[in-house]
């Protein structure tokens, strides 16, 4: 599309003297981005998809004593074997930070040398001030909501904004990386804290408060307000102030947020490091915990017709997804009533969570026992927290954590039907 603005005809100028990506890094890419096979034979006889060398092992990971190669060796009688990977770089280009895609795909026949194939999908220029635009090939739209259905025969050109440009999470990263002086002097280097560099450094770049949490190494907050974009850093940030001066880590983010919502609610003193640096978090969010929820037990069984009402409104389309891996069972909670009853048997604070517009609350059972309670966002289609009974994390947790993820893509389709 032609520039809507000044700021997107710089950007189109700007973009002309980008380099292409280079045959060195493209092959970085093939070498360390797609997982190559070993096909094992049930005898033994393992082949190199990558130089076809025989050679003789059990599964698991070897390397090729040919070609170098680190394979993933699988017994099987297949012999093709596909993948595709996104590679990012990070690199500037007249005073802009610009985040590069790279689809690479690879065919690998046992028998025959892999095919691959490599196309810059999109680009992400990004102002000192945290103005962006995308540059992208066209996609395949009609039917689909994947992030990954290209038209390669498109140009890499400007595009208008769409939700699935924000979707692409890429695995692997080219090593030498840049940065824009901006972005340097707030520390980040080369960490994303497993979120987008995109929204990593326009946060750094749009809000100094961010910043200041960063260089006060106060990373959980950090990420937590990348994480969940619904809670404004403003009504927390005189607490904050409190506890980067008093030297106060906050090692669990959303249990302070939680703590802090509590003590706002009782009326007490944000300023105080008293109550906001406790030296048992735990301790001190579960004595409010248990004082709120004494306080509003009563309301909340008297509202809960008009709020079933909103709730079902809201939340109706996610109704009935439910999924399991054979032991642990998850599924959508489909009620005020429902939470209420989650958060008073795991006795955590899920309870309130039903007026969250972007939240959706899931919760996992092993035989009809729950075990821990999911919150995910569904702007961002991730989890927020997951949690057992009093906050604490079960010995499931990861596979729980496993299980959502794998399945989170249920949701998304309710969204988008």
């Amino acid at each position: 599309m032609k520039p809507q603005n000044k700021f997107q005809a710089a950007v189109v100028e700007a973009s002309k003297k980008l380099p292409s990506i280079t045959g060195e890094q493209i092959q970085w890419g093939y070498q360390n981005c797609i997982e190559h096979t070993g096909q094992r034979t049930a005898k033994g006889k393992i082949t190199c998809t990558e130089c076809n060398h025989i050679f003789t092992g059990e599964e698991g990971e070897h390397t090729c004593p040919n070609c170098k190669t680190k394979l993933k060796v699988r017994t099987t009688n297949k012999r093709i074997f596909k993948g595709c990977e996104y590679l990012c770089f990070i690199t500037t280009c007249r005073g802009y930070q610009v985040i590069r895609y790279l689809m690479i795909k690879c065919t690998a026949k046992v028998g025959s040398y892999p095919e691959y194939t490599h196309a810059e999908v999109m680009q992400r220029w990004i102002a000192p001030d945290g103005r962006y635009c995308t540059f992208a090939k066209l996609r395949q739209t009609m039917g689909t909501m994947y992030y990954d259905s290209w038209i390669f025969s498109t140009p890499l050109e400007l595009r208008s904004e769409v939700d699935a440009y924000n979707r692409l999470f890429p695995y692997y990263y080219y090593p030498k990386q840049q940065l824009i002086p901006e972005l340097k002097r707030t520390g980040i280097k080369k960490r994303h804290f497993n979120q987008r560099p995109f929204d990593v450094y326009r946060a750094l770049l749009k809000d100094n408060q961010m910043e200041t949490l960063l260089k006060s190494g106060q990373t959980h907050l950090f990420k937590a307000f990348l994480s969940d974009t619904s809670r404004k850093l403003d009504n927390y940030w005189a607490s904050i102030r409190i506890c980067i001066r008093n030297g106060y880590q906050i090692k669990d983010a959303t249990l302070w947020f939680d703590y802090i919502d509590y003590l706002r609610m009782f009326g007490k003193d944000l300023h105080n490091a008293k109550y906001v640096c406790p030296a048992d978090l735990h301790k001190e969010h579960d004595r409010y915990m248990q004082k709120k929820a004494k306080a509003d037990a009563q309301l909340a069984l008297e509202k809960q017709l008009e709020k079933e009402a909103d709730y079902r409104e809201a939340k109706a389309r996610f109704f009935g997804v439910m999924f399991s891996n054979g032991r642990i069972s998850v599924r959508v909670l489909e009620s005020v009533q429902e939470i209420i009853a989650e958060g008073i048997a795991m006795k955590h604070c899920v309870s309130s969570y039903h007026s969250k517009e972007d939240s959706l609350i899931l919760s996992a059972c092993i035989d009809g026992k729950r075990i821990e309670t999911i919150e995910i966002s569904l702007s961002q289609l991730k989890i927020v927290q997951c949690r057992g009974k009093c906050n604490k994390y079960t010995k499931y947790h990861n596979q729980i954590i496993q299980l959502v993820e794998n399945n989170i893509s249920l949701i998304g389709e309710r969204m988008a039907a």
